[in-house]
């Protein structure tokens, strides 16, 4: 009890407050987010998301070697895909010498230590901007889940040591994990977006992508029907439980920030590793209000970062990994 027990004797320097420190900050933390487009010696901005960037395969393996020399370990790996290769069976993401499958063997000659996760979903090569397959006005879920599946034994051939399915189809990682084992690629992780909410703040990667989805006459501009409602809290339980149960390794949130609360609900309850997507709108707001002067920029990244891990959070997606480390 107060006076003999002072807790701000803790909080009286630097040096106390860094030996008590519960949660910290490490380049092993992170997944790097990258976007890959076709062409040569192309690095180009993206217009809503500042100082974040397409890269052509060639200096993709530069960008790599960066990474790797800064200690970050892991990417995720995103294509923009033309639109004269896209339609709405997802063909394009099944051809062996498409962009991921070749991105993915990019890294790994370059690099082959670093750890590789690629996105699994439709939307990068559907003309409809939709995760799965769109039939009769509605996004079809069982042949959307065996497209994905072959999908993803194509990323494992091509080297990619973790799938990231992140179309929230139900049943998908049962498909996927099965097909993974029947082909023999035991070791091929999954790391699941087991809570993927029907969040607005994923504005700024659709710019990324040109993935946003398009206006049809029966077809929801939205992505409702199959991401999950805000409002749920329990629901994301059930999703991630079930997902584990079907083969994933390791589950995600996404988005971040506005759902630590998710995060925590899910630390209390599973013994995998959860991994969180801090996305494209949570980084464009902070650049953006940088910019104006309004927030110090690494002191506010530090904080949300940390806000990640400190609510239960082992892996963190995150396009300010190369600006925190820096840091660090």
């Amino acid at each position: 009890m107060f006076p003999i027990h002072r807790n701000r004797r803790l909080r009286s320097s630097e040096a106390i407050r860094s030996i008590v420190r519960e949660t910290y900050l490490s380049p092993n933390d992170f997944l790097v987010p990258l976007f890959i487009v076709e062409g040569k010696d192309i690095k180009e901005e993206i217009d809503s998301m500042p100082e974040y960037y397409r890269y052509s395969l060639d200096l993709l393996k530069k960008e790599i070697k960066e990474l790797w020399a800064m200690g970050l370990k892991s990417v995720l790996l995103f294509v923009k895909v033309p639109d004269n290769l896209k339609d709405n069976a997802g063909t394009e993401a099944l051809n062996p010498e498409g962009l991921m499958q070749r991105a993915i063997k990019t890294v790994k000659d370059c690099c082959p230590e670093m750890l590789v996760m690629t996105d699994v979903a439709l939307d990068p090569y559907s003309s409809y901007g939709h995760d799965g397959i769109v039939s009769d006005g509605k996004i079809v879920n069982d042949t959307t889940s065996s497209v994905l599946a072959q999908m993803g034994l194509s990323h494992a051939k091509a080297g990619a040591d973790f799938l990231a399915p992140s179309d929230m189809m139900d049943g998908r990682i049962f498909e996927m994990r099965t097909l993974l084992e029947d082909q023999g690629f035991y070791n091929t992780g999954i790391m699941s977006y087991s809570a993927k909410y029907a969040s607005s703040f994923y504005g700024p990667f659709r710019d990324a992508l040109d993935s946003a989805p398009v206006a049809l006459k029966d077809v929801p501009k939205n992505k409702k029907t199959y991401q999950m409602d805000f409002a749920n809290r329990d629901e994301a339980i059930k999703e991630t439980l079930m997902d584990i149960e079907e083969g994933a390794d390791i589950v995600m949130v996404k988005p971040g920030l506005c759902y630590l609360d998710i995060v925590r609900d899910l630390r209390e309850v599973v013994n995998v590793p959860i991994a969180v997507y801090q996305v494209s709108g949570e980084y464009a707001m902070l650049k953006a209000a940088a910019q104006k002067g309004w927030l110090d920029h690494d002191s506010v990244m530090l904080e949300q970062l940390i806000a990640i891990k400190r609510a239960g959070a082992q892996v963190i997606a995150s396009y300010f990994a190369k600006d925190v480390v820096k840091l660090l």
